[in-house]
């Protein structure tokens, strides 16, 4: 006979379903929740309008049209505006969106048994000593934010060679402030902010690798020079913003805000 009392039998009947409710659950909102791109950054020092062209050359007629075949798209290459007189003629920027670190990892292996690309990137590929592409390139890794998980193709109209692509590293002094700044712009609703006054951010990303570690970087973009300063003009007279920033949990947590004003090439995705 089966003496198990009445409650213990209610129990083992609908303990399978309450553990399968709870797995498939968990499975939906894992799902649900949207998988973080991984990025790189690369800037390239040139010396010599000769240097810009060979990488125009190159990106436009074999790296951008292999990262295409290899399903990489939203590449973005952007030189800095006239009026940087550091910068203008001296630098490009290259971001490039992965879906993970392995595909990261695994680009220059994909690339070099892509025939065409091998082909048209030949000059690139194997210039001599006598004449390098570029002075230097740095490289710097992210993760994007939980906020915005991919990175977006920004809807301007303006003519490229108007658009302003704005790039900030903002650096905290310890990793822990860094972390408060990457908080304040997820939970604490910046990123929302960006969103709400037309900001047109391209990414938001965490450096997992770089020379200004730690730090953040994002970008905005926007349609001219003056559309750029208005917007900030807006920014900073936003109640919003100024409840954000005052609060005392988010102060002092930027100790360099490097800013850097681009325009797309004319083959740029972005």
């Amino acid at each position: 006979m089966n003496f198990e009392p009445a409650h213990m039998k209610r129990y083992s009947i609908y303990t399978p379903i309450l553990l399968i409710t709870l797995i498939l659950s968990t499975v939906y909102t894992q799902a649900a929740v949207p998988k973080r791109e991984f990025y790189e950054i690369k800037i390239y020092t040139i010396e010599t309008p000769e240097q810009e062209k060979m990488l125009d050359d190159f990106f436009k007629n074999a790296y951008l049209p292999a990262l295409h075949r290899a399903g990489i798209n939203r590449v973005g290459v952007f030189k800095p505006i006239e009026s940087d007189t550091v910068w203008f003629g001296k630098r490009m920027y290259l971001i490039v969106p992965f879906n993970s670190l392995d595909q990261f990892v695994s680009l220059d292996a994909t690339l070099q048994k892509d025939k065409a690309y091998v082909e048209a990137g030949k000059t690139y590929i194997d210039a001599p000593y006598t004449n390098p592409p570029y002075a230097r390139i740095e490289s710097i890794v992210l993760q994007a934010f939980p906020y915005m998980p991919k990175a977006e193709a920004p809807k301007l109209s303006s003519p490229k060679n108007e658009r302003v692509y704005e790039l900030r590293s903002y650096e905290g002094h310890t990793e822990k402030i860094y972390k408060n700044k990457v908080q304040m712009f997820n939970e604490g609703g910046e990123v929302t902010l960006f969103k709400r006054l037309g900001f047109n951010a391209v990414f938001y990303a965490e450096v997992l690798s770089g020379s200004r570690m730690p730090n953040l970087m994002y970008m905005t973009s926007f349609e001219n020079r003056a559309a750029r300063d208005e917007h900030w003009k807006t920014f900073v007279a936003d109640a919003e913003w100024k409840r954000l920033s005052s609060m005392p949990e988010y102060q002092h947590n930027v100790i360099r805000n490097n800013i850097f004003l681009l325009h797309p090439t004319d083959y740029s995705d972005l």
